[in-house]
């Protein structure tokens, strides 16, 4: 039985030239900007970034872990997926997975806290997200 992932979203990953290397693998440093792609769609389906820097509350990332199990190639069909471990006053914590033909090409993690663009500092989660992360709890 898989586990409960609130918040999960799954996205296509187009490979472009400029992601791979000599090698003609997939560049380290593409899958950061992959992750930053994830959030933002993430974003874009459960809270629109206008939305939150409307209300003055930005996510910022303190940490990034990825592991590498294959190599992705130039025309490889990428689907990412992202989804959160931890959401609550004291951080986020967000899982990723990189798939290629069913199998994991790379897995990751990344947390942060939110902050309060007014004055700097941390900052609880927007209400209502965590609303909406508490309600997708509750299904589990």
């Amino acid at each position: 039985m898989m586990q409960h992932r609130p918040f999960h979203s799954d996205f296509p990953i187009t490979v472009k030239t400029y992601d791979i290397d000599f090698m003609g693998i997939v560049s380290n440093i593409t899958y950061v900007r992959w992750m930053e792609d994830l959030r933002l769609h993430f974003l874009e389906v459960h809270y629109p970034l206008q939305k939150l820097i409307s209300e003055l509350i930005v996510p910022v990332i303190t940490q990034t872990h990825i592991e590498y199990k294959r190599p992705i190639r130039m025309h490889d069909q990428v689907s990412a997926s992202m989804w959160m471990e931890k959401f609550d006053s004291s951080g986020w914590a967000a899982g990723m997975a990189f798939m290629v033909n069913g199998k994991h090409a790379a897995t990751a993690t990344q947390g942060g806290v939110f902050i309060n663009l007014g004055t700097m500092k941390p900052a609880n989660p927007p209400e209502g997200l965590q609303k909406k992360y508490d309600a997708e709890l509750q299904r589990s």
